[in-house]
C-alpha cells in the first residue's frame, strides 16, 4: 500500500513538474509576442539608425535658429562632426543627451554619420540676437577679423577662413550659427565643460575674452550677411597662429 501511495505522489510531482514547465514555456512565448508587438522590426537604414540626431537637430542637421539652441551639423566639415563626437564619447565635451547618444558608437560609424550630415545643403535661416550698441558690434568686428594682440587674441578669421565658413577636413565655419550658440560655447570653454585633446586652443583664447567680448563677437557672427558660397575652404587655405590638439590617431588640427 504504501509503495502504491509513493508511485502515485511521484507520478503527481513529475505531472505537476511538466506542468510547471508548459506554463512557464506559455509564459515566455506570451511574454516574447507582446515584445515582438511592441517592437516591430526597425528598418536598418541610415535615416533609422541617425533619427537620435535629426530629432533635435533637424531632418537634414539644418539646427533650430528658432531657439539658438541646437546647432546646424548640415555642410560641416566631416572630419570636425566626427571629432566632436568623439569628444562627447571620451567625455572632453559634455551635454548629457549627446554622450548618452555615443557611447557605444563605433569609429566608423561616428564618420559615417557626420559624412551623411557634411553633404546635406540646406538653406540658413536667422535666429533672434540681443540688440548691441554700435560700438560692441565694432570691437565684435575687430576681433573677428583682426583679433587682439596685445591680449593674445588671434582673429577668428585666421582659422575659420576669411569667409568665416570654416576650413576643410576639421574647422567648422562661424557664421549663421545663433548667437546663443556661439556665446554658450565659448562660455562652455572657459568653465571647461567643452574641451577638446591638449592643447586645447580654443579654451586658451575664451579665457583671454572677457564677457562683453563674448558678446559682441558672438553677435557680430550671428548678425553677418551670409558669403554667397557656404562652403568651408580647401585646405591649407589658412595658416593658424595656434596650434591645437586632436585625438590619439587623427591628423591635422587647427
Amino acid at each position: 500500500m504504501k509503495g502504491l501511495i509513493a508511485k502515485q505522489w511521484q507520478g503527481r510531482c513529475a505531472m505537476g513538474r511538466r506542468l510547471s514547465s508548459l506554463i512557464l514555456a506559455l509564459a515566455f512565448m506570451m511574454a516574447s509576442h507582446a515584445e515582438e508587438a511592441a517592437h516591430p522590426d526597425i528598418p536598418d537604414t541610415l535615416q533609422q539608425r541617425i533619427a537620435s540626431c535629426t530629432s533635435c537637430h533637424g531632418v537634414h542637421g539644418e539646427g533650430t535658429p528658432e531657439t539658438g539652441f541646437f546647432p546646424r551639423l548640415a555642410g560641416k566639415p566631416a572630419g570636425y562632426l566626427a571629432r566632436q563626437l568623439q569628444y562627447f564619447q571620451s567625455g572632453l565635451r559634455k551635454y548629457g543627451p549627446m554622450e548618452y547618444t555615443v557611447r557605444e558608437l563605433s569609429p566608423d560609424y561616428m564618420r559615417e554619420i557626420a559624412e551623411y550630415f557634411a553633404a546635406q545643403e540646406v538653406p540658413y535661416a536667422r535666429s533672434p540676437m540681443p540688440r548691441l550698441p554700435a560700438e560692441a558690434l565694432s570691437r565684435g568686428e575687430q576681433l573677428v577679423i583682426h583679433g587682439d594682440p596685445a591680449r593674445q587674441v588671434p582673429a577668428c578669421a585666421a582659422c575659420h577662413g576669411s569667409q568665416l565658413t570654416g576650413v576643410q577636413p576639421n574647422i567648422p565655419g562661424l557664421v549663421g550659427l545663433p548667437y546663443d550658440y556661439i556665446s554658450s560655447q565659448l562660455g562652455s570653454w572657459r568653465t571647461q565643460t567643452r574641451a577638446m585633446a591638449a592643447p586645447d586652443c580654443m579654451a586658451q583664447i575664451a579665457n583671454r575674452l572677457s564677457a562683453e567680448d563674448i558678446s559682441a563677437v558672438s553677435a557680430w557672427l550671428a548678425g553677418r550677411e551670409l558669403p554667397a558660397d557656404m562652403h568651408a575652404q580647401a585646405p591649407g587655405s589658412v595658416t593658424p597662429p595656434l596650434h591645437c590638439g586632436v585625438l590619439e590617431g587623427q591628423e591635422g588640427g587647427a
